[in-house]
């Protein structure tokens, strides 16, 4: 279920648990307690290009009114919860507000397309919040790295993305008019992300309105920082569940001996020393420190790593200098470092 290995549960990421609770709930009470009121929530078009009746684009594209849709909509916004840490929860609003009008009128437009080549009128399509969540698939295409995590039949690669795309394909085959939703949110995530159309700079949300919503609801929905202490997941055999426990270990290596970095650091000032943080994840299956010490002692400087790297980093907010060091400390690997940056 997980994205990245860096991120667990919904820390720093109170937009997301707000999308994780309060549309789930209000689906599971439209469906259960207040049915009658199921009509005011559908997604109905043709009261909107008809009878002008706007607010149904609010009702009808937050609240799904499908309990599947609304379990692999949950789940899809959980995975996606990684982009708000990335890049706070201000700009991650800006996207799903800019990606959610853009949806709404390329849904409009798609109809109008298929009832003129076709000749089929759709009147309504899935409610629900659809259209940004198939529009976050694009950045999650382009920036997380792909990391291969198993192969079944020595072919197929398994790799911390498949989940989300399983997913994202269950909701796209659980109805007969969603392909729309899914292909408007998509085209909308594109423009949104484009550097050439720059919408990105024309829907976003004011500071001020970012300020007051931090005051007021982040409080509601923030969640506390997960403790170091938590007990590791039993693994289905003793390998996996011996690495899950070296892992456990490594953190806490790396978070101990980053608080030492940061001491010396506020006493000399300089750069913190990546390399010495990142000893322990490289070298997660060798139990003696030492020889890798004395190995590294003696090896050749790392090679350079790719700007196109760097910019991504950059992009994520990072400064390019914990960039370069952390990309040469990771041995070139983006998401190691990516999550080892998210982390600190």
């Amino acid at each position: 279920m997980f994205t990245s290995a860096g991120c667990s549960g919904l820390y720093k990421a109170p937009l997301s648990k707000s999308l994780l609770l309060v549309p789930s709930a209000l689906s599971i009470l439209l469906t259960l307690l207040f049915q009658h009121y199921r009509k005011f929530f559908m997604y109905n078009l043709q009261a909107v290009k008809e009878d002008f009746q706007i607010w149904r684009l609010v009702c009808g594209r937050t609240v799904c009114l499908d309990l599947k849709d609304a379990f692999c909509s949950s789940l899809l916004i959980y995975n996606f919860r990684i982009f708000e840490r990335r890049y706070g929860s201000r700009k991650f609003s800006s996207f799903l507000l800019g990606s959610w009008m853009l949806s709404a009128l390329f849904d409009l437009l798609l109809v109008e397309v298929v009832q003129y080549v076709f000749g089929i009128t759709i009147s309504s399509l899935p409610s629900g919040f659809l259209g940004p969540l198939f529009a976050l698939f694009v950045p999650f295409y382009c920036s997380i790295p792909r990391v291969q995590v198993t192969q079944i039949l020595g072919h197929l690669s398994i790799t911390n993305k498949t989940l989300v795309y399983i997913l994202g394909l269950q909701l796209l085959t659980s109805g007969s008019y969603i392909w729309i939703v899914a292909l408007s949110g998509l085209i909308s995530g594109i423009c949104y992300n484009s550097s050439v159309l720059k919408v990105h700079r024309v829907i976003c949300i004011p500071s001020w309105v970012a300020k007051i919503f931090s005051w007021t609801l982040e409080p509601i929905f923030s969640t506390a920082e997960p403790s170091s202490e938590i007990r590791v997941g039993m693994g289905a055999t003793v390998d996996i569940q011996r690495q899950q426990r070296m892992e456990l270990l490594d953190r806490q290596i790396m978070l101990s001996q980053f608080a030492q970095m940061r001491r010396q650091r506020q006493q000399q000032g300089g750069m913190i020393n990546w390399n010495r943080l990142f000893r322990p994840l490289r070298h997660r299956r060798n139990a003696n420190y030492q020889d890798i010490l004395q190995s590294e002692q003696d090896a050749p400087p790392p090679t350079e790593v790719s700007e196109e790297q760097v910019a991504r980093l950059m992009e994520m907010g990072f400064s390019r200098g914990d960039a370069l060091e952390a990309l040469r400390a990771s041995n070139n690997d983006l998401n190691v470092a990516t999550n080892f940056l998210l982390q600190h």
